[in-house]
């Protein structure tokens, strides 16, 4: 991520706005930092604190609340990439409820700790609209979880963003295949001109198949002419 310059480290940059009694940065202002990258909002006793705007010379730009010269509060940040997470900050840090957008239009929607995704949240994947609706650790699908698609979708257990132990299908229909998840390693280009790697794959066993009544709580299907 985009890192700030400090202001305090530097006693020539450019610098246009109030101050108080100590000659320090305070009230609104705006600075232009040696490595180009310019801030313009709100100061209090020569720190940047409360709304404003600092934008990186790479294109990235920050708007939002500050604290003691962090971002702490709710603020947008558009990343180079075009990416962008709107939620809230502490201590310059993505923290608590927020929304990422990816340069590929995915979408994250949730709980944030210490810049990850964390807690309670939903990923929609913009290409098939399917979206992972869930808990999060340390950035991964772990914990209870459901990913669902257009016409089915599965309710289980996930770790490591593969789905593990009991679960379940539930397709538009109404089939339900109740099973399990077993994680096994699979040896992959193991022929004369690849070197062999193992990759972890989650497998799927069934254990039983039921029928009911609009599961996915979706309309039912009309056949036949009107």
């Amino acid at each position: 991520m985009s890192e700030e310059g400090s202001e305090a480290d530097y006693d020539d940059q450019s610098y246009e706005g109030e101050r108080n009694e100590k000659d320090e940065r305070h009230g609104r202002g705006k600075a232009v930092l040696p490595n180009g990258d310019v801030y313009e909002g709100q100061y209090e006793n020569g720190k940047r604190n409360g709304q404003g705007m600092y934008r990186f010379k790479n294109g990235a730009r920050y708007i939002g609340e500050y604290v003691q010269g962090k971002k702490h509060g709710q603020g947008v940040f558009h990343y180079p990439d075009g990416s962008k997470y709107d939620g809230s900050w502490v201590d310059d840090l993505r923290n608590g409820q927020g929304l990422y957008t990816y340069a590929n239009s995915d979408c994250y929607e949730g709980e944030w700790s210490d810049n990850v995704k964390h807690g309670q949240g939903v990923y929609t994947y913009n290409d098939t609209k399917s979206q992972y609706r869930g808990t999060w650790v340390s950035g991964k699908q772990q914990g209870a979880g459901e990913l669902i698609h257009a016409d089915h979708k599965y309710a289980g257990t996930f770790k490591e963003d593969k789905p593990t132990g009991e679960g379940k299908y539930v397709f538009k229909h109404g089939t339900e295949l109740h099973g399990h998840y077993v994680i096994k390693d699979v040896t992959q280009g193991d022929d004369d001109d690849e070197e062999p790697v193992v990759v972890t794959e989650a497998v799927w066993r069934c254990g039983g198949v039921t029928v009911t009544e609009n599961p996915m709580g979706m309309p039912a299907q009309q056949t036949g002419e009107a």
